[in-house]
């Protein structure tokens, strides 16, 4: 699982070809209820695979804003599957500080996204 910012806007929401230039800012492995609420908002937005796997999805603003709210409240959903594992406690401060850093890199004229491939 992971999360970049780039300088250059996704076509659109989803399923959008990343860029050869794109920066990673976060890396996550086996954090599935963050993965659950990613594909929620993927399917929200309109996302057309089957998988919700090897796609990106472009997160707003409000979707940090969002994700930080439900990650400050409890409230990501419960999900599992065969590679999962699962969400640990300590892994909080870790997603606050990844929506901060997210944030602030809009606010500075780039977009980010979220891709996962498992």
């Amino acid at each position: 699982m992971y999360a970049y910012k780039t300088k250059a806007k996704p076509t659109k929401e989803t399923d959008f070809k990343a860029g050869e230039n794109d920066t990673e800012i976060q890396y996550w492995r086996k954090h599935p209820n963050l993965h659950g609420w990613m594909e929620n908002l993927y399917y929200a937005k309109g996302g057309s695979s089957d998988s919700f796997n090897c796609v990106n999805l472009e997160l707003t603003f409000q979707d940090l804003k969002d994700l930080y709210e439900d990650l400050k409240t409890n409230t990501l959903p419960e999900t599992s599957g065969f590679f999962f594992g699962q969400t640990r406690p300590e892994e909080m401060e870790n997603d606050l500080n990844f929506v901060e850093e997210a944030l602030k890199a809009i606010e500075e004229g780039e977009y980010v996204y979220y891709s996962s491939w498992w």
